[in-house]
Order: C-alpha cells, then structure tokens, then sequence
C-alpha cells in the first residue's frame, strides 16, 4: 500500500509541472491599421497604435471586402453589427453599422465593450424595430432575451461585407482584423476585413 501511494505521489510530481507550463488559449485581438506589404502568406500591417505587426495568414485564409450601404438599406429581421458611444442624452448613438451577410447571422450576439473609441459598445443582434428619429433612425435590437436601442444618425457609416481575393491586400489599403498571438509571439489570422473601392473598414 505505502509503495502504491509513493508511486502515485511521484506521477503527480511528473504531471504537475508539465500543467503548469501549459500556455494559456490564444486571446483574440482586434487590429486596425494600414497595409505595408503582403509577401506570400505574410502580411505587414503599420497598426493604429503605431507599431509593424507582421501577421501569418492561415493558407485558407478569408478576405471580406466591405462595400457602402445606405441607412434604408437596414431593414427589420436583418441581423447587424453596431459600435456605439453613449451621448450626453445618455442615450446610445452608432459610431457605425454593419449588416451582415445572412450566411453570418449570429455572428458574435450580444452587447460588449469595443475599442473603436474609447468606452465605445458593440451590440450583434437582429433588428427587432426600426423607429423615426429627429436625425437618421433608432433601431431596437434583440440579442439573447435583451433588447438595446441605438440612434444611428445619417452620418454613421452603414457598410456590409463582400467576399474578395488578397488583390485588395495592398500597401496603403486600411485592413481590420482579428490576431491569434501563438506562445512562440507569433501573430496568426484566418480572416482579413481590408478596404474596397475607397470605402474603409469603419469597425
């Protein structure tokens, strides 16, 4: 019996370190920035905060160009994409919109902190209502049993998502992204969000 349980005690001391130095999941990180280069899978980007991040693409990577859409374009059923800021009225007002794709409904759903700007939202849910306001329109949207009201005025830039190929990867066209960083540093994506005829990212 004393030999069994010293025999257990000394695997718990082989396993326990090898758990402890298990990294810990990738956390998915937002980038926004400016194309510098894309060499094969490679892709350079001058980020928003100021430095080069070299990210690897996966081999199938996914390239969503983003075309305008017009704020009638929204309409109720659809399922958006909206960053938000909070006005002096207190109420919720869209800093942009994006419908997307009906392929990706669901996309996300819920109402989170977003870092467009500073204390900016994001809020993925489905139209429920769509209401006149003195400027532009209030849209009432429904995400998990909650309902969240956003005055989009007629300057909120309302885009939705086109599929392209890497041509539009091209040096000075503004890219958005989301990065893995691997525990070797390595920063990876799956998914390139860059510009498309002039009209930039805006999430």
């Amino acid at each position: 019996m004393i030999r069994v349980i010293l025999n257990l005690a000394f695997l718990v001391l082989l396993v326990a370190p090898s758990l402890e130095q298990t990294p810990p999941a990738a956390t998915p990180t937002r980038m926004r920035g400016v194309v510098e280069k894309l060499d094969g899978q490679a892709l350079t980007v001058n980020t928003r905060e100021g430095p080069v991040a070299t990210i690897a693409l996966a081999p199938n990577f996914t390239v969503n160009g983003v075309v305008k859409r017009e704020l009638v374009d929204i309409q109720q059923g659809d399922y958006v994409g909206v960053a938000s800021m909070k006005g002096t009225d207190g109420k919720l007002h869209a800093l942009e919109v994006l419908i997307f794709p009906e392929a990706m409904r669901g996309t996300g759903e819920g109402h989170f902190p977003w870092d467009l700007q500073p204390d900016s939202l994001m809020t993925n849910a489905a139209v429920a209502g769509i209401a006149a306001a003195p400027t532009g329109r209030t849209l009432k949207l429904a995400h998990k049993g909650q309902e969240t009201e956003i005055a989009v005025g007629p300057d909120a830039p309302i885009v939705t998502f086109q599929l392209a190929d890497a041509s539009l990867l091209k040096p000075g066209a503004t890219v958005f992204l989301t990065v893995q960083k691997q525990p070797d540093g390595t920063l990876t994506a799956a998914r390139v969000t860059p510009e498309k005829v002039g009209v930039k990212p805006p999430m």
